[in-house]
């Protein structure tokens, strides 16, 4: 399946997501900050981010324009407990804009989404 990189500063959910994830047969990294962000895409490779919008430490709208600027085809899902940030510029950048629930099914097809459109994408290249 997917290589999946999980950013959020909540360990029940990080725990949760992956766990659900894993059983769907990806593979899940997970980071509980913003710091190093980038470094971890680098390493990790994953296919497709979970970013949490309201991390404690970072703004998750800001690092979805980093990623952005340093990885332009990498979809990212924005995933959060507040639907009001969908309106805003910044979260337009985003492939995806889910709204946290235990029913992880708006997000598994989300990534679904993700990644079948990246692998289209790639093999048209």
């Amino acid at each position: 399946m997917a290589k999946i990189l999980v950013v959020d500063d909540e360990k029940h959910i990080r725990d949760y997501y992956t766990e659900a994830l894993s059983d769907e047969g990806h593979q899940v990294a997970t980071l509980a900050s913003g710091h190093n962000l980038l470094r971890r895409i680098d390493r990790v490779q994953p296919e497709v981010v979970v970013l949490d919008i309201r991390l404690v430490d970072y703004d998750g709208l800001e690092l979805l324009q980093e990623i952005r600027n340093c990885h332009h085809d990498l979809p990212v899902i924005l995933c959060t407990a507040y639907d009001t940030y969908k309106y805003d510029q910044k979260a337009i950048a985003a492939d995806y804009y889910v709204v946290k629930s235990f029913d992880l099914s708006e997000l598994k097809m989300a990534i679904k989404r993700a990644v079948e459109t990246d692998t289209s994408l790639r093999l048209t290249m």
